[in-house]
């Protein structure tokens, strides 16, 4: 019997986890919540075209261009076709 095809992450597993951590400590930088950011992550090509990035921000109100870090999940959302999703 076949084995079934694996399909690659689309996000290396290093970079999804340097995300989360600059997120972390911008957080505790600042001391506050919710924070919007620029994205400083643009040379990673899942990255690219985000604008921002916001920091335990109420996805009712996120921008749709940016990503969305809830540090109680410590997960990253973005905005695909009508929905938020975790980006894996």
């Amino acid at each position: 019997m076949d084995e079934p095809i694996r399909m690659q992450n689309r996000v290396p597993p290093e970079e999804l986890k340097k995300v989360i951590e600059w997120c972390e400590k911008r957080k505790l930088e600042e001391g506050r919540t919710p924070l919007i950011e620029p994205n400083i992550f643009k040379e990673m090509q899942w990255l690219r075209n985000k604008t921002i990035i916001q920091i335990d921000r109420y996805i009712e109100s996120a921008d749709r261009n940016g990503i969305v870090y809830d540090s109680t999940l410590r997960s990253l959302f973005e905005w695909i076709n009508g929905v938020w999703k975790r980006i894996e």
